[in-house]
């Protein structure tokens, strides 16, 4: 194995951040078509809603392929999965640029989805085996970095780039920007072996590893509760007088979860069930906040900042989580990680699509208070598997691998 004391005893932020371009990459292909569907529908012929198909099929790829492809590559040279995903982007990104027909564009999304899933089940174990396991959650809060960034500028980037130069040469343009970070991860990223037959768990084992579950059950409610509220913001702000500005209100959001990623990199590693714990329950206190103070304007801009300071660094926590019960058998539930959080995303726009229609915005924190004690609680109870006490430890890590 490549790690060493020496290596190890400090971060590798060359090869990092290539994991974070990596994930930034996944995220802003998945929005780039949000802020563009009438020109794209114009392009392929089609309504703006058939264009938002295309963020669906991306969904269902990612959905269906992360457990499978995950567990089939487990016993390949990890470098080598990390380029195919890239690639993966490569070359259906430029699929989508060039492509004047619909169907054809929707598989190359589907595909282009299907290298997202094993990305994401990829990173942070490939993170988490770059340094001792005593830098562990920092060095996953570095690989998560891309996230909230591209979650913040990805669809007002594209819907800008679009205006400027088509959406044909944003999608090529994303092409151009893997070219790069393959030649990056080809120089910076080191290659680790993969795990042997004998190493190998399946899909069962690993999900009734202690502790597996809990930490699955505790990802389920928290970002079902934050993307009920993320995806339904702009009617949900509305009452306060601020329909036309929920581009602010974004920037907002990104920059407090881009401070909250700061912050859980400080924690993670010796503070990870505190930092879960205050995090669930800030998030429970703001939903009451905004439930009571929703129609003032300051109150929401407070509200969203505190909201993205508690969710900037729950990947790198719940991640870093998962990780540590699953010992041998992370990849696989980090897989099942993509699965569960991508089932979150439309659960929350199915369950706020119906409160919307049925109740309206105000019952939003009500829903939201009931989901986050309900992750809460199963945080709390998972005090020995899932979130231990004290300080995480060498057992758990990627030495293990």
């Amino acid at each position: 194995m490549v790690t060493n004391e020496r290596q190890g005893a400090k971060l590798p932020y060359g090869a990092l951040l290539a994991l974070a371009m990596t994930g930034f990459i996944c995220i802003v292909t998945e929005t780039l078509p949000a802020g563009l569907l009438p020109e794209i529908g114009d392009g392929l012929g089609v309504s703006p809603s058939l264009a938002g198909q295309m963020v669906t099929v991306y969904a269902l790829g990612s959905l269906l392929a992360a457990i499978p492809l995950t567990i089939a590559t487990q016993t390949w040279r990890r470098r080598t999965v990390l380029l195919l995903t890239v690639v993966g982007f490569l070359v259906f990104n430029s699929i989508t640029a060039l492509s004047s027909v619909y169907w054809l564009t929707l598989i190359a999304r589907f595909f282009a989805g299907v290298s997202a899933g094993l990305a994401w089940s990829l990173i942070a174990g490939y993170a988490r085996r770059m340094v001792v396991p005593a830098l562990q959650g920092r060095a996953l809060a570095v690989a998560m970095v891309g996230t909230p960034i591209a979650l913040s500028l990805g669809v007002p980037l594209g819907t800008w780039l679009g205006g400027a130069i088509g959406w044909r040469m944003s999608f090529g343009l994303m092409s151009g920007l893997t070219l790069a970070l393959i030649a990056w991860v080809l120089i910076k990223v080191p290659d680790y072996p993969g795990q042997s037959s004998s190493q190998r768990l399946g899909l069962r084992q690993v999900l009734f590893t202690p502790g597996v579950r809990a930490v699955l059950g505790v990802v389920l409610t928290w970002m079902l509760a934050h993307n009920l509220l993320y995806t339904y913001i702009a009617p949900f702000v509305s009452g306060a007088g601020l329909g036309r500005h929920v581009d602010v209100v974004l920037l907002v959001f990104g920059v407090a979860a881009l401070a909250g990623i700061w912050i859980s990199g400080r924690l993670v590693d010796r503070h990870l069930r505190a930092a879960v714990l205050t995090s669930l329950a800030t998030f429970a206190a703001v939903s009451v906040f905004l439930g009571i103070f929703s129609a003032c304007a300051a109150a929401i801009y407070l509200g969203v900042f505190i909201w993205g300071l508690t969710f900037g660094g729950a990947a790198t926590l719940l991640q870093t989580a998962l990780a540590d019960a699953a010992g041998e058998g992370a990849d696989v539930a980090l897989s099942m990680n993509v699965v569960v959080w991508n089932s979150a995303i439309a659960g929350g726009g199915l369950l706020g699509g119906v409160l919307l229609g049925q109740w309206g915005v105000s019952t939003f924190p009500w829903v939201l208070l009931v989901l986050l004690l309900a992750s809460l609680a199963l945080a709390l109870r998972a005090r020995v598997h899932g979130f231990p006490q004290g300080e995480r430890y060498a057992g758990h890590g990627a030495a293990a691998h």
